[in-house]
């Protein structure tokens, strides 16, 4: 009866599986059959669903990387994000060295280092990072939803749009610096736009900060010739050696010591620079799954990039809101006529714009503001790029998720509710002022060779290694009242 019953629920995840990608193939083809010009948006809604497959099927997550590392000493995931960003930096500075890349580095400034630090509280509160609070909805996990619903979309909406009394603690060089911006005859910012302190933080602030990549410095520039700038100081530079740092660190911290106590014993002699190698190759292959996820992210990651590259020569726009407005859509766009369209992996922008529809919908006017009335625009749900390709995260996972029987359904309870909340809240505050998340502002960052993708990186290993020691506390404490009530 018990194998009835497995074989019974195989085939119904099988099912579930082949359903989800059957209405994703359907959508795909009524988007094409209403207008060709959203074939531009079709490509978000597969790299979503490849990245959800491998994000589930490696069981990646950035919060789950720091707990473990913190908590139980366990480098496995953290070694696969590393890997994941070598790969993906080659692989950038290859479409870089051809001119088809569509990465663009962010302002470089220590609100990145905050911003991060944030994020990476709220990660391990909520349990899951951005892309990882994406992929566990795809497994059924409530709190996941709440982080991603309630904090990463509502809230950062709200976020963007506070004013009134939050503007009362601005500090006057930004007030000063956004007000020259709001003159009409010299800005294309229309002082309408200029409603929240996030407004103010954005013209004031965000806007004077200069943006690094260091393939475009002058000293690079100069040093290298030609292609090989993006592929010594962008990805060697910028992201491989780091990331090859970072791994020996790991080792040494955590895997060391055991292994060459046991290649000691096992060789009956002193161990040397062979076996340290040896021990490196077996802490980056303990997990086979999680490293060939983490090669396969990056190629996928780096192959996204190619193909919206090809999306903005077909269509002749570099904006699926030009598009849109060729459709009629005028009223989606933004004043520039753009909508957010990163053409590349991102995630936070879009939950945003989820949130900010629905606020919409309910008479806060979320378009009085530079955020989204200015930069990223306000489309309708089913003609949003960026929100189809989270959509497709979450897809991707539950395809996977139900053909590994790995999908339950999980309401969250008690104190849970209270983390998935906060913690997404967290998250939200903290990916808005780095204008990214642990993909926006880290991952696709380093890889590109943006400096401050680690300066995010940094604060937001800090703020997890914070979010576990307080974990921790909590913990012993509610086990001690426990106890103490036994």
């Amino acid at each position: 009866m018990e194998i009835e019953a497995v074989n019974t629920s195989d085939k119904k995840n099988k099912l579930w599986a082949f359903a989800i990608t059957g209405v994703l193939i359907v959508i795909s083809m009524m988007y094409y059959s209403a207008n060709v010009f959203y074939m531009y948006l079709i490509p978000y809604i597969w790299f979503g669903f490849a990245y959800g497959m491998m994000l589930q099927y490696g069981r990646f997550c950035f919060a789950s990387a720091s707990r473990d590392l913190f908590a139980a000493g366990v480098p496995r995931m953290a070694v696969g994000i590393l890997v994941a960003l070598v790969f993906f930096s080659f692989i950038q500075a290859t479409l870089a060295s051809t001119n088809m890349s569509t990465f663009h580095p962010a302002p470089f400034g220590p609100h990145t280092l905050i911003a991060g630090l944030i994020f990476g509280v709220g990660m391990v509160l909520a349990g899951g990072c951005a892309s990882g609070s994406l992929y566990k909805i795809g497994e059924g996990n409530g709190t996941s939803f709440l982080a991603a619903f309630f904090g990463l979309s509502i809230g950062q909406a709200i976020f963007v749009d506070l004013g009134g009394i939050f503007n009362k603690f601005l500090p006057k060089s930004w007030i000063a610096s956004s007000a020259l911006k709001e003159i009409p005859a010299s800005s294309a910012v229309p002082p309408e736009k200029v409603t929240s302190w996030f407004d103010v933080y954005l013209s004031g602030y965000i806007w004077d900060l200069p943006s690094v990549q260091l393939s475009g410095t002058k000293a690079m520039s100069e040093a290298l010739p030609g292609a090989w700038k993006y592929f010594i100081a962008d990805s060697l530079i910028t992201a491989i050696i780091p990331a090859l740092a970072l791994l020996c660190v790991i080792y040494a911290v955590y895997i060391r010591k055991g292994f060459i106590k046991k290649r000691t014993k096992e060789k009956g002699r002193t161990t040397g620079f062979g076996d340290e190698l040896a021990g490196m190759w077996k802490m980056i292959t303990a997990s086979k799954r999680t490293t060939l996820m983490g090669v396969l992210i990056g190629i996928t990651a780096g192959l996204h990039i190619f193909v919206m590259k090809g999306m903005h020569l077909k269509f002749g726009a570099d904006n699926f809101g030009k598009l849109l407005t060729k459709m009629g859509h005028t009223a989606d766009v933004a004043t520039g006529g753009t909508v957010f369209d990163p053409g590349y992996w991102y995630i936070t922008s879009q939950e945003a714009q989820l949130g900010a529809w629905i606020l919409q919908k309910f008479g806060w006017d979320m378009r009085d503001n530079i955020f989204f009335g200015v930069n990223n625009g306000l489309p309708e749900l089913w003609r949003n790029p960026a929100l189809w390709m989270s959509l497709g995260i979450v897809f991707g996972a539950m395809v996977m998720a139900r053909l590994s029987n790995e999908f339950k359904f999980k309401l969250p309870k008690g104190e849970l509710i209270a983390w998935g909340l906060i913690g997404g809240l967290l998250m939200g505050i903290g990916s808005r002022p780095a204008l990214g998340c642990n993909i926006g502002a880290f991952f696709i960052r380093v890889a590109g060779g943006d400096p401050s993708g680690w300066l995010y990186g940094i604060g937001m290993v800090t703020g997890a290694f914070i979010g576990v020691k307080f974990f921790n506390w909590w913990s012993e404490r509610k086990m001690a009242k426990e106890m103490e009530a036994f």
